[in-house]
């Protein structure tokens, strides 16, 4: 029997989120103040699970959330800027999404394959917000004016519920 090596990260290892059946909120996250934020940088891997079918056909189109944070010193409703992805079209699609002033607003960035490290990363560039995901930027308007507020975790849909387990991994660097 041949020796096998293990390679185990322990400095930044990535964390499993799973979004249980009839949920929204991933299982785990931790309520994280963040202060002075210039920029939140990370690398996720959905697998098959990401792949669903709305109960209601019109909310394929909704788009979940992935990670980022709220802005502002206010609520996530009023001020924030996240990564948001869904299962459309047959591909897994990322957005940039953000709430400015309680109006939400969110754009297309790029399709990412399963199984893939995901580059992602949100920075705050003064009146606006820098998403780029492997290489693809978009910018989005901040009307936020101080850059403190809290991390943000998975979370799935908007008036519906994970129609089965999802796992999400994603380290943060």
């Amino acid at each position: 029997m041949a020796c096998q090596k293990v390679v185990v990260e322990k400095e930044n290892p990535f964390v499993t989120y799973t979004i249980r059946a009839g949920e929204q909120y991933a299982d785990y996250f931790e309520y994280e103040v963040l202060t002075s934020i210039t920029e939140m940088k990370f690398v996720a891997v959905f697998d098959s699970s990401a792949i669903y079918t709305s109960a209601i056909p019109t909310n394929q189109e909704d788009v979940n959330k992935l990670y980022g944070f709220a802005d502002n010193n206010m609520h996530h409703h009023i001020n924030s800027a996240r990564i948001g992805w869904r299962w459309f079209n047959n591909e897994l699609q990322l957005f940039a999404y953000v709430y400015n002033n309680a109006v939400r607003s969110f754009v297309f960035i790029k399709s990412v394959n399963l199984l893939q490290a995901i580059h992602c990363a949100i920075k705050i560039n003064g009146n606006k917000y820098l998403f780029t995901v492997d290489g693809t930027s978009i910018e989005m308007p901040r009307t936020a004016s101080v850059a403190d507020g809290y991390k943000l975790f998975p979370y799935f849909g908007g008036d519906e519920f994970a129609p089965h387990e999802i796992k999400i991994r994603i380290k943060d660097m």
